[in-house]
């Protein structure tokens, strides 16, 4: 018996609708992006901040979701581009956490978020 048989029944096992969920935290990651930016614009003569570790956070969270359903569409679809589509957003959004707060920050991670969405959707398109 191949290994790859079980494995491909545990990842056949995780249904599509986490690709539709992760492209949903996409566009909340966008929303989030974009009310930041205005926001932090609007209240920077009052100094208010947003604690740094959401961003963090988010990021984690998408890795863990990219990996689990990107991966579940290697294996269900055979189709690698979906997963590199996504992991090269999954990468530019972890880049733009180096970069100092202000409008390019803004732009890679809008960029990295639309990529992993875009991932996802190639993922959901490919699976069915």
């Amino acid at each position: 018996m191949s290994l790859s048989l079980p494995l491909a029944r545990v990842w056949g096992s995780i249904d599509a609708r986490f690709d539709r969920i992760a492209m949903g935290l996409s566009g909340l990651c966008l929303v989030h992006c974009v009310a930041t930016t205005v926001l932090l614009t609007v209240l920077s003569s009052a100094g208010a901040l947003l604690h740094p570790a959401i961003h963090e956070i988010g990021l984690m969270l998408a890795i863990g979701m990219g990996v689990l359903t990107l991966g579940r569409g290697i294996v269900s679809h055979g189709y690698f581009m979906p997963a590199v589509v996504g992991a090269f957003g999954l990468g530019i959004m972890a880049g733009a956490l180096a970069i100092p707060h202000g409008g390019f920050e803004t732009f890679w991670t809008l960029m990295g978020v639309s990529l992993v969405a875009l991932g996802h959707d190639l993922n959901r398109r490919a699976t069915y």
